[in-house]
């Protein structure tokens, strides 16, 4: 009787702890994780059609704070189920460039089926198979902790801001603004 006693209480635990975790996992949503490998099916969709694009005066404030849930990065990432976090809405006058594509066009792929791994370089140079970009000067401070001579890259184009392009880094999740240097 003590052996079923014990065994109905683990049982109720066990079912506790599930329904407990469950719970969690609806109120962050299920693509919460971020980093570890995961790679975005697509791009983040133009402004023009993502909801919570405001009106131009309701501009985004200068600085962000992109931690959307414990443990996420303080930078712009990418949920496990596809959410690009912290996409500026076109517009943003850090990403204007006066020549978009002063260098030609990145002509390597895009997407999930094209992963590069950083060769060498830092934020205002890298670059892996003969391709050479520069970060976006504003985000210089979601690079910190990228490992330039190593880390997974994705690259995706960017639907709001002519001449850019998203460099996706899959080990933590985050991406930044890249322009094409050749």
């Amino acid at each position: 009787m003590k052996k079923s006693a014990l065994l109905f209480v683990s049982l109720l635990v066990l079912a506790v702890g599930i329904a407990q975790a469950q719970r969690g996992r609806e109120e962050h949503g299920a693509g919460a994780r971020v980093g570890g490998g995961f790679i975005p099916p697509h791009g983040p969709p133009p402004a023009a059609v993502r909801p919570e694009v405001r009106m131009p005066e309701q501009r985004m404030p200068e600085r962000h704070d992109f931690r959307d849930f414990n443990g996420h990065p303080n930078a712009p990432h990418v949920h496990s189920n596809g959410e690009w976090v912290g996409h500026a809405p076109t517009g943003d006058r850090h990403y204007h460039l006066d020549h978009p594509w002063e260098h030609g066009h990145f002509t390597g792929g895009f997407g999930p089926g094209r992963v590069f791994h950083l060769e060498g370089g830092g934020p205002a140079r890298f670059w892996f198979n003969g391709f050479y970009f520069g970060v976006a000067p504003d985000d210089y401070p979601f690079v910190s902790d990228w490992i330039w001579n190593s880390d997974p890259i994705v690259i995706y184009e960017d639907p709001d801001h002519p001449g850019w392009y998203l460099a996706y880094n899959s080990r933590l999740g985050t991406y930044v603004h890249v322009e094409y240097l050749g």
